[in-house]
C-alpha cells in the first residue's frame, strides 16, 4: 500500500500533466496481456504521446481546476489516458489503429484543444491527414495567390509596353 506522501506526489503530477497536456484520449484496457500493453506504448511513444494507467478517484480530483475536469467525471472501470501537448491527429491515428488490432483496447472519451469530444469526433480526427500535409497545402494556397497577384501586376506593365510599342510602330505617337 502506497504512503500518503507518494499518493499526493502522484497526485500532484497527474495534475501537471493536466495542466500542460491540451490533447488527452481517455482509453479503457481490460483483458489486454502484457505483450499488447508494451506494445500499445510504443506507439504511443513514437506519435509523440505519453500513456498511464491511472485510478478513477486519482484522475477525478488531479482534474480539478483545469481543462480536463468535465472529461474525468464519472469514470467506470480500468482506465487509461494517452495525452500529448504535441499533435493530436498523429496521436489519434496510433490509437485507433491499435484499437482496429487489439479489440480489448476501447476509446472512453477525449479532448482535443480543451474541448471534450467523444469516441465518433475521436475517429473522424484520426481520420484527417497528418498537419504536415495539411501545413503544405496552406503554403500552396497562400503562395498560388502570392503568384497570380505577381502575374497580374506584371501583366499590366506588359500590356502597356505592347501598347507603347503597337503605337510606335505604327507612329501614332509623335516623337
Amino acid at each position: 500500500m502506497k504512503k500518503k506522501s507518494d499518493k499526493a506526489k502522484d497526485l500532484e503530477t497527474l495534475k501537471k500533466q493536466f495542466e500542460t497536456a491540451n490533447n488527452i484520449f481517455v482509453t479503457g484496457y481490460e483483458k489486454m496481456t502484457v505483450l499488447q500493453d508494451y506494445n500499445l506504448r510504443k506507439a504511443i511513444k513514437g506519435a509523440g504521446g505519453d500513456y498511464k494507467v491511472v485510478k478513477n478517484n486519482l484522475a477525478e480530483k488531479a482534474s480539478e481546476g483545469t481543462a480536463a475536469e468535465s472529461l474525468m467525471k464519472g469514470l467506470a472501470g480500468m482506465t487509461s489516458l494517452a495525452y500529448t501537448s504535441k499533435d493530436p491527429v498523429a496521436l489519434a491515428k496510433a490509437l485507433t489503429a491499435y484499437a482496429k488490432a487489439v479489440p480489448a483496447f476501447t476509446f472512453k472519451a477525449g479532448m482535443v484543444e480543451g474541448r471534450v469530444i467523444d469516441i465518433k469526433a475521436i475517429n473522424e480526427l484520426a481520420s484527417m491527414p497528418p498537419r504536415e500535409v495539411i501545413l503544405a497545402k496552406v503554403l500552396f494556397l497562400i503562395q498560388a495567390s502570392a503568384q497570380r497577384l505577381v502575374t497580374a501586376v506584371g501583366g499590366v506593365g506588359r500590356n502597356l509596353a505592347v501598347v507603347i510599342d503597337q503605337g510606335v510602330k505604327e507612329n501614332k505617337f509623335s516623337q
